[in-house]
């Protein structure tokens, strides 16, 4: 598969703008910005600074290379849970795929650092086998990573990003929020997309027939938990994520998509996630992947005029995880 993007499109350039606002709005929007040993810049956005829902909100257009909108939202379709996430990507693959997913394996020996890479460094380093299928490369003198994690990572780690991405390290910004932050449950529940489009790509609907994309999720409540606060990250997106593909190709493809991208083809399926987590001893690589998609999609083909439906919203999952 060969996607094409719009000549001269960069993912980094696009999101060291949005850094730009985060730095010059860090006090009003509770964020604390450092230089590491290295030169790097370091946001820290919910481990030692409080945070707030805006900067997550910033975070996931940041995460999408600046080709997609994060908006924040009063209404669901989940009574006990109005408040969602609103997400829409002007070109789906290279914003979820190539920018957003959190594919990049990033580990540093000495300290035992170990974390998934976010953002569009990604684009920079090129280090995963998915950018050959998505002939994406940015080209960008200075590079933006996100991270979700309680603590800034090393500068070593820095370092390695920076090498990876051709940049010095005085050109790199690191951001990182914890998953049970009040940004860090934004900027995840604004992956209801991006897990779409990375399980279609693992059910094998060709990617260049994906044109336009939208999703919801409802944000769930932070709780100074991990586990819990995965669980409950996890379960609004399966139980109560919704998103609607724009498609072209025969109607036989994007009906077939719509019945198996919802989560409830999954096996795993119908337990709350932090539930699902302990049943595995905490082995994430255990869980089948095919769980993590959205509850409800819709694939609409523009060349055909149909829309197929599939999967289906579970509230009483999402209420029982919430609470």
């Amino acid at each position: 598969m060969k996607s094409a993007p719009t000549a001269g499109l960069s993912v980094n350039a696009n999101a060291a703008r949005i850094v730009q606002t985060i730095v010059s709005q860090a006090n009003g929007l509770r964020c604390n910005v450092s230089i590491g040993d290295a030169g790097e810049r370091l946001i820290d956005c919910g481990a030692d600074a409080p945070g707030c829902l805006e900067l997550g909100r910033l975070i996931g257009e940041i995460c999408m290379g600046g080709l997609g909108t994060v908006q924040i939202a009063g209404t669901s379709p989940l009574e006990k849970w109005p408040l969602s996430v609103m997400v829409h990507a002007k070109d789906p693959v290279i914003s979820c795929l190539g920018s957003q997913y959190a594919g990049w394996t990033i580990t540093e020996e000495k300290s035992g650092f170990f974390a998934l890479g976010s953002g569009p460094a990604r684009a920079l380093s090129r280090v995963e086998e998915l950018f050959e299928e998505l002939g994406y490369a940015d080209k960008c003198d200075e590079a933006v990573l996100v991270i979700e994690g309680d603590k800034a990572p090393p500068s070593a780690v820095a370092r390695i990003v920076a090498n990876a991405c051709g940049i010095p390290t005085k050109e790199l910004t690191i951001l990182y929020a914890p998953t049970w932050s009040l940004a860090g449950t934004v900027q995840i529940a604004a992956r209801v997309l991006e897990v779409a489009l990375h399980k279609a790509h693992a059910l094998h609907f060709p990617l260049e027939n994906v044109l336009d994309g939208y999703g919801c999720a409802p944000i769930a409540p932070p709780v100074p938990d991990f586990v819990k606060a995965m669980g409950r990250t996890n379960d609004a997106i399966i139980y109560g994520g919704r998103i609607q593909l724009f498609v072209k190709g025969n109607d036989d493809a994007a009906r077939d998509l719509a019945a198996k991208l919802p989560s409830s083809g999954s096996e795993g399926y119908g337990k709350p996630f932090a539930e699902i987590f302990a049943e595995v001893e905490g082995d994430f690589y255990k869980i089948d992947p095919m769980l993590f998609s959205p509850a409800v999609v819709t694939v609409s083909n523009v060349e055909t005029g149909s829309s197929f439906v599939g999967g289906k919203l579970a509230p009483e999952i999402v209420d029982a995880s919430f609470a």
